[in-house]
């Protein structure tokens, strides 16, 4: 596969690390339509690349399959699908004000884990229609997990759960969709320079690029970007997570 002949959804891109790759595929030829609940920056970062927005709900059955057949019809197929919608919440497992809400941890399960595996399996139907390349590829599942999922902070239960689900299914989904063509990796980011840690005070954001080991800053969406883009055109990469962290093991 290349990224010059790809027809890739997006989700999340409307902003962070969702809007880098939907920007970097597009900037090499692929054919990107984004997929977001942000309506008014998602449809301004599509007319700007050349791409199509659809507001989707990517916990929602009927929305993300409408969505789908959307980009499909748009597109002419699907052969790739790049999983960044997500949500964060920072809340200990009994504090001050009680037990963690109920609520919170499974919005960030639904959104992060169930969105992801939801999109992942009806993008697949749609590539195992695809006619297949020589080598028998239709396409390629990006899934984002996070450093959390291997040591996951205080106050980060929910969040190192629903990212550690998605490292979790990466090789079952990969076996799965073996016999149909279709490749299914995750990618784990540490700390990126996305919307979320935009709002943290510069000090913050300083000492968390300082506790970076190499190097000692924060990672750039473009670099996240990147690596999706080489992972699509790197056919022998199967059911891995790979880290993207500058070395950083959070504690």
């Amino acid at each position: 596969m290349q990224l010059s002949n790809t027809a890739a959804v997006i989700t999340g891109g409307a902003s962070g690390l969702g809007e880098a790759t939907a920007r970097h595929f597009a900037s090499q030829g692929a054919q990107v339509t984004l997929f977001d609940r942000n309506a008014e920056r998602g449809e301004a970062v599509a007319t700007e690349i050349g791409g199509t927005f659809i507001d989707t709900d990517v916990t929602d059955e009927a929305s993300t399959q409408a969505a789908i057949d959307a980009a499909r019809a748009q597109m002419g197929r699907i052969t790739a699908c790049v999983n960044c919608a997500g949500i964060a919440v920072g809340i200990k497992t009994t504090g001050r004000d009680g037990p963690h809400p109920l609520p919170a941890f499974q919005k960030t399960i639904d959104v992060n884990l169930v969105g992801s595996f939801n999109v992942a399996r009806l993008a697949a139907t749609a590539m195992a229609t695809n006619e297949p390349e020589p080598d028998g590829a239709r396409g390629v599942i990006i899934n984002t997990a996070s450093i959390a999922a291997f040591d996951g902070q205080k106050g980060q239960a929910a969040y190192a759960a629903s990212k550690g689900g998605v490292v979790g299914m990466t090789l079952p989904m990969a076996r799965d969709l073996a016999s149909v063509g279709v490749r299914v990796m995750a990618i784990a980011p540490g700390l990126f320079l996305t919307p979320m840690l935009q709002g943290l005070p510069q000090e913050v954001q300083d000492q968390l690029a300082a506790d970076v080991p190499n190097p000692a800053r924060l990672g750039d969406p473009s670099e996240y970007a990147r690596l999706a883009g080489f992972i699509v055109e790197s056919g022998y990469l199967n059911g891995e997570t790979i880290r993207i962290d500058g070395a950083l093991r959070m504690r």
